[in-house]
């Protein structure tokens, strides 16, 4: 049976009653009452458990209907009690659902299932006929949540009216958030299994289990044996984790709504969504894409909100070991914010929603790289509104690779035409921030191997000391230079094997300091391409060995002014693990090899074989 609670608060009302356009609601209520565990029934007949919050005043339920809310999470549905309060207090009634087969919701859950789309869809449809409701039903969420914003999206409920979409722009899972362009994002992927096991385990034996090994042993034992690793202990999490290990060709199976809205753009309802994104989320290509697609296919309006920030880091003025400053943090994110956006789109208020820019960017990079008193380096930065996307004067320059290490705007080869390394998958890159998740350390770090990033090794020397690492920097510039777009990088490349990995990562390089007597390599975006993916998704094809290939990399967007005195250094390598599966270099089945073998992989840069960076240059800041 569902249960009631009435949450009192202890502010007093601090603003009278109002009319909006869709009737007379007060700004603010005076408490909220809470009825947890609503059973709403889906078209195959099972019930997804929803706690539904609705204001109240002087004890009683506010009678007139009111715009709903609904978030449809897989995560414990009290995390989002606060947030849930605070819109009922001013004007919403608000539900939050758990997602099939989680907590108290009935059926199986997997990490992505078709029903998941059509559960939204009937749960928004049900919840707007309800009494309480004046039939307008808006989303919200992060993550997971904002992906379920789009899979119900995509089916066009008559109820839904708005969407704020936080870090979950899962464009298209084969290409970002789950594989990467034919690599596993294997780190984060066995990461959140592991964690959600742990979080729901009704087992005592599940929970022993996963208690008694630790995940980041388990790195470096991929792919895992069916049937031979801690995730047996559920069936399904196993399934869902290696199917997308061992799927690797775009197919059918990455083109469900739930996985990929790209597929569904021109079946999406036309309504107004505001796309936030942060420069290290995971899901930052996602957003651009779908921010610029819906943008041309709808005319309601689409808007960009990209910060500083990691997956969950609205919040906070700093990612990993680096600092924005205040400004970088939103703290009214999960509250004052989103009521501003709905109050306009689902009640009426202009509240200035309707004259905000299309684009809202940070711009980080303008600090002095000072050491802060929590010991981060001060990047710094401004917001910036923009009328599109790319920024309006945008110069897209390339910029070349040369064999002495150089990287300039010139085309002709300097040094040697090519070079190579070898790659061992037995001690590959690891992974030092970045847009990654889950218990990975993400976010803006000195490139230099540390103890916190498995599996560097003592004695924590930089990156750029590598063998497999090749770097391509500037000379110090001569003036401020301001980047924001997106990247290209275009590699001439060799291998000796049918198939191995190439990354690419745009960093900003800080001089020497007194406070950063090393300087501070500053990661600012990165990508990864298989090779046996280089020209196709839907099929793969083998390397040949020693044939020279074109391999296009295309980090993630990024907004950064690279300081007068700094470096703009672009690093080549084969691995960024555990972010990124290790490509054994076999020529294997993906996710079925046995076998490991180092990989000489030789990098072309000549004048036939020019490979670059393109640079999104933009108007110098003001």
């Amino acid at each position: 049976m569902p249960r009631f609670v009435l949450v009192a608060l202890s502010l007093a009302l601090t603003a009278a009653p109002r009319a909006h356009a869709q009737g007379a609601s007060p700004k603010r209520y005076d408490s909220v009452s809470v009825t947890h565990d609503v059973m709403i029934p889906m078209r195959d007949g099972l019930l997804m458990a929803t706690d539904i919050y609705r204001p109240v005043v002087n004890g009683v339920l506010v009678g007139v209907p009111l715009p709903v809310l609904l978030n449809r999470t897989p995560y414990d549905r009290e995390s989002l009690a606060a947030s849930a309060t605070y819109f009922a207090e001013r004007g919403y009634v608000v539900a939050v659902q758990s997602l099939r087969g989680r907590y108290s919701s009935q059926g199986v859950f997997m990490k992505v299932q078709p029903a998941d789309a059509t559960d939204g869809y009937d749960a928004i449809e049900w919840l707007a006929k309800q009494p309480y409701a004046n039939g307008k039903v808006g989303m919200w969420g992060q993550s997971f949540a904002a992906h379920s914003q789009a899979g119900a999206a995509q089916l066009k409920p008559p109820a839904l009216s708005a969407l704020l979409l936080n870090m979950g722009g899962l464009a298209n899972g084969w290409d970002h958030g789950v594989r990467y362009r034919g690599t596993y994002e294997m780190g984060r992927q066995l990461t959140w299994a592991w964690s959600q096991l742990l979080a729901d385990a009704k087992r005592p034996e599940v929970k022993a289990t996963l208690e008694r090994e630790k995940v980041e042993d388990w790195y470096a034992r991929q792919p895992m044996p069916r049937g031979l690793n801690p995730l047996s202990v559920v069936p399904t999490y196993e399934a869902w984790y290696l199917d997308f290990f061992e799927h690797a060709d775009y197919d059918a199976f990455w083109k469900d709504r739930m996985v990929n809205w790209s597929e569904h753009y021109d079946e999406t309802a036309d309504i107004p969504m505001l796309h936030v994104g942060g420069w290290y989320d995971i899901f930052l290509a996602g957003t651009f894409q779908n921010f610029v697609e819906l943008g041309k296919r709808h005319r309601t309006p689409q808007r960009l909100l990209v910060g500083p920030w990691t997956h969950s880091g609205n919040l906070r003025p700093y990612a990993g070991d680096v600092s924005f400053g205040p400004e970088g943090a939103m703290p009214d994110f999960q509250t004052a914010f989103h009521v501003r956006w709905f109050d306009h789109w689902m009640k009426g208020d202009a509240n200035g929603v309707e004259k905000d820019a299309p684009v809202r960017l940070f711009v980080m990079g303008t600090g002095d790289g000072h050491k802060d008193a929590d010991k981060r380096l001060f990047h710094g930065g401004v917001w910036k509104d923009y009328p599109s996307w790319p920024v309006p004067g945008t110069r897209f320059v390339p910029y070349y690779f040369h064999g002495d290490g150089t990287l300039t705007t010139e085309k002709t080869g300097k040094g040697p035409a090519s070079t190579t390394y070898t790659f061992d998958p037995a001690h590959p890159v690891p992974t030092i921030g970045g847009g990654s998740s889950a218990r990975l350390k993400d976010g803006a770090y000195d490139q230099r191997e540390d103890p916190r990033f498995p599996p560097s090794q003592a004695p924590w020397m930089p990156l750029r000391s590598r063998a497999d690492v090749v770097v391509f920097q500037t000379e110090p510039l001569a003036e401020d230079v301001t980047v924001i777009g997106p990247i290209t990088v275009t590699l001439h490349a060799s291998s000796n094997r049918t198939d191995t990995d190439f990354t690419a990562k745009l960093v900003d390089v800080y001089p020497p300091s007194v406070a950063w007597p090393g300087g501070f390599d500053l990661n600012l975006t990165d990508a990864i391409v298989r090779g046996r993916y280089r020209a196709t998704r839907d099929h793969q094809v083998l390397l040949k060995p020693g044939q020279v290939y074109e391999f296009t990399i295309a980090p993630f967007p990024t907004a950064n002014v690279f300081k007068k005195g700094h470096r703009i250094r672009v690093d080549i390598s084969s691995s960024n693990f555990p972010r990124f599966d290790v490509n054994p270099g076999t020529g294997e089945p993906l996710g079925k090899n046995r076998r490991m073998v180092t990989q000489d992989n030789t990098v072309y840069h000549s004048t036939r074989y020019p490979s670059h960076i393109v640079l999104p240059l933009a108007p110098a800041m003001k």
